[in-house]
C-alpha cells in the first residue's frame, strides 16, 4: 500500500483578514514530493485556512491514490488536536470543514502529528504565497516532471478548478459573517486583558531585580504619580469594567489609585505575582553577573533554570500565567480587564499570546506604569493589540 505525507499550513493576515492556505503531498518512502497546491481565500481566520489547507492537502492525496494511507503534519495544534478526536470541535466555522476532512479517506487511514512551524516551512511557503496572490484562484502543481504517480497532478488540477466556483462560495460565505476588524462577529466580543505595569518603586530606576521574594517594595512619589496617570487614561477610554492586581503591595497601590478613578473595586489575583528571583532579589544584573556568573549564564539560555536560591524559573511562571490566563478568560469571556502586575507576567501573556520563543523576553522593553494589551477570542486564537504604551505618562 502506498503512503504519503500531508503539510498543510493556512494564514491570515488580521485574523479575519487575506487568507489562504499552501498544502504539500510528499511520497512516504522517497520523500518525493508529487503535489503542491495552495488558495487564496479572502477574508477568513486562521483557523478556517488552516482547515482548508488540510483539506486540500487530504484531496490532492486521494487524487493520486485513494487506497493510500497518509500521515498529516501540520503546526496547528488545534487541528491536529481536533482531527485526531482528542479536542471538541466547537466554532461553527470549523465543524463542516473538520466533517469534510474526516470524509476524504475512510476511518483508520489518515493519522495527524504536530510539528513545529519551522519544521513546516514548505507549507508556510506555499500559504503565504496565496496570500500575496490577493485574489488568484488556486494553484495546483507537480513540481517534478519525472514523479510517478497512479494519477495525473493535471487531473488533480482539473477536479481543484472544477471546485474552485464551490470555494467561492464558500469566501463569500466567510465574507458575510466575518465582520471588520480584530474577530468576526459570530464569535461574539473576546475577553480583552489591558495589561498595567505598576509604577516606580525605588528599585526600579537602579534596575534591581524586584520578583515576589524580595522586600515587597512600596511605589515612590513618582511611581505614585504614574498610577495616577494611568487612572486618568484609562478613565478617559472608559472600557475598563474590572480590575485585577497582583498580591503585592506595588501593584495593590497601583491598582488603588486606578479603581479610585474608574469606581471600580479591585481583586486580588494570586496568579499575577512576579516571578521569584531567589538569592538576586535587590541586586543589580551586574552584581549578580559578578557574584553567581555560573548561575546566570544558565539563566539566560535555559527557561528551566532557576535564579539562585531556589527561585522561580521562566517556564515555571509561563505555567503558572498559562493558568492564570486560562481561568480569567473564561471568567470573564467578552469584557475588558485591566490587569495590574509585573515585568515578567506581561511579557509572558504577550509571549504565549504570539506563540514566541522564550528567548523574546529578554527582546521586549517594558516601562514603569506602561500598558499593553492582548484580546482571546472563542475559538483560541489571540491577538496582541497593544505593547509597552507609555503615552499617557507625558506632560
Amino acid at each position: 500500500m502506498r503512503e504519503f505525507i500531508v503539510e498543510a499550513d493556512g494564514g491570515s493576515r488580521g485574523n479575519p483578514g487575506p487568507a489562504g492556505y499552501g498544502s504539500v503531498v510528499l511520497d512516504a518512502a522517497t520523500g518525493e514530493t508529487l503535489v503542491e497546491t495552495y488558495e487564496y481565500l479572502g477574508v477568513v481566520t486562521n483557523n478556517v485556512a488552516e482547515y482548508r489547507g488540510l483539506l486540500a492537502g487530504l484531496r490532492a492525496a486521494h487524487d493520486l491514490d485513494p487506497s493510500a494511507r497518509v500521515h498529516v503534519r501540520m503546526d496547528s495544534k488545534l487541528v491536529v488536536e481536533q482531527m485526531s478526536g482528542r479536542w471538541k470541535i466547537k466554532h461553527p466555522d470549523m465543524k463542516p470543514l473538520a466533517l469534510e476532512a474526516g470524509r476524504v479517506f475512510p476511518p483508520g487511514q489518515v493519522t495527524y502529528e504536530w510539528i513545529p512551524r519551522e519544521q513546516n516551512k514548505r507549507a508556510d511557503r506555499l500559504a503565504n504565497e496565496a496570500m500575496d496572490s490577493e485574489g488568484s484562484a488556486s494553484s495546483v502543481r507537480k513540481p517534478s516532471a519525472g514523479a510517478e504517480a497512479p494519477a495525473d497532478a493535471r487531473a488533480a488540477k482539473a477536479d481543484a478548478d472544477a471546485r474552485a466556483t464551490k470555494a467561492d462560495a464558500d469566501v463569500r460565505a466567510a465574507k458575510a459573517v466575518a465582520a471588520p476588524g480584530w474577530a468576526p462577529a459570530d464569535m461574539g466580543a473576546p475577553a480583552t486583558f489591558v495589561l498595567l505595569r505598576h509604577g516606580e518603586t525605588p528599585l526600579t530606576p537602579q534596575k534591581r531585580f524586584s520578583g515576589s521574594g524580595g522586600t515587597d517594595p512600596a511605589l515612590s512619589d513618582i511611581g505614585r504619580e504614574q498610577a495616577e496617570r494611568a487612572g486618568e487614561a484609562l478613565a478617559r477610554r472608559g472600557t475598563i469594567q474590572h480590575i485585577l492586581a497582583s498580591p503585592l503591595t506595588r501593584t495593590r497601590q497601583t491598582a488603588a489609585a486606578v479603581a479610585e478613578r474608574l469606581g471600580i473595586e479591585v481583586t486580588v489575583e494570586d496568579g499575577l505575582i512576579e516571578t521569584d528571583f531567589g538569592a538576586w532579589e535587590g541586586l543589580t544584573f551586574g552584581e549578580v553577573r559578578e557574584r553567581y556568573p555560573d548561575d546566570l549564564t544558565k539563566w539566560l539560555a535555559d527557561p528551566e533554570a532557576e535564579p539562585t536560591g531556589g527561585g522561580e524559573s521562566f517556564a515555571a511562571t509561563a505555567t503558572r500565567i498559562a493558568a492564570t490566563r486560562d481561568k480569567l478568560v473564561a471568567a470573564y469571556a467578552g469584557r475588558t480587564v485591566l490587569l495590574v502586575t509585573h515585568v515578567t507576567p506581561i511579557k509572558t501573556f504577550v509571549r504565549l499570546a504570539l506563540g514566541a520563543p522564550p528567548e523574546s523576553l529578554f527582546r521586549m522593553e517594558l516601562s514603569a506604569a506602561s500598558l499593553s494589551a492582548v484580546a482571546y477570542y472563542a475559538d483560541g486564537n489571540a491577538s496582541v493589540r497593544l505593547l509597552n504604551d507609555t503615552s499617557h505618562l507625558r506632560q
